[in-house]
């Protein structure tokens, strides 16, 4: 559990210069559902295999339930993105595998749909999520993996500050398949600035 005030009350919304980010409710099924359903062929390479139901509501409510004691047990913060100029669902982030003691770090993971892509979006919602990181929950340490092959999630970190690290060897089973996956790393007393290659 957080020993954090702020996780015994509702989490305030995050903005950016180009998002909004808010825990995910119930009630936003259908538009996540339209959002994923729309981008299915644009995310299945970069994600765990879809299962059969993965857009019903039945899997929807299992997710939100996951969300939620997920959030309580102080392991993980899912967000939805909104862009700000039209307040349209269009993606997600979650800041996982949260630890504090002698680690204090966490992991960022994140979808887009495919017609919100190439907007700066996801790049927002990054530093958004890594300053409530670093400044709220006072970690150290926030890392993201990504396949060497997705090239726009390479962009997206990199222009966040975070930098590659190195090689994680079949890290990941993706669509299917154990993946290799570089991991990127932003520290918290890192200059800002655009991440590098090491």
């Amino acid at each position: 559990m957080f020993a954090l005030p702020f996780f015994r009350r509702d989490l305030p919304a995050l903005k950016g210069d180009r998002v909004t980010l808010r825990v995910p409710f119930t009630n936003d099924y259908r538009e996540w559902a339209a959002v994923r359903g729309e981008s299915r062929a644009f995310l299945e390479p970069w994600e765990p295999r879809w299962t059969p139901d993965e857009l019903d509501r039945n899997a929807w409510r299992l997710r939100i339930s996951r969300y939620r004691e997920d959030y309580a047990q102080g392991t993980a913060i899912a967000f939805f993105i909104f862009e700000r100029s039209s307040g349209k669902l269009a993606g997600g982030i979650t800041l996982g595998n949260i630890r504090h003691g002698v680690s204090q770090s966490g992991h960022v993971g994140y979808w887009i749909g495919e017609r919100f892509g190439g907007r700066g979006l996801m790049t927002d919602a990054v530093k958004v999520v890594t300053r409530f990181a670093f400044d709220t929950l006072r970690l150290h340490r926030i890392e993201a993996a990504c396949i060497p092959d997705n090239i726009r999630s390479i962009r997206v970190l990199e222009k966040a500050g975070f930098r590659r690290e190195g090689l994680l060897r079949s890290y990941l089973r993706i669509n299917g398949i154990w993946q290799d996956h570089y991991l990127y790393a932003r520290i918290a007393d890192d200059p800002p600035g655009v991440g590098t290659k090491d």
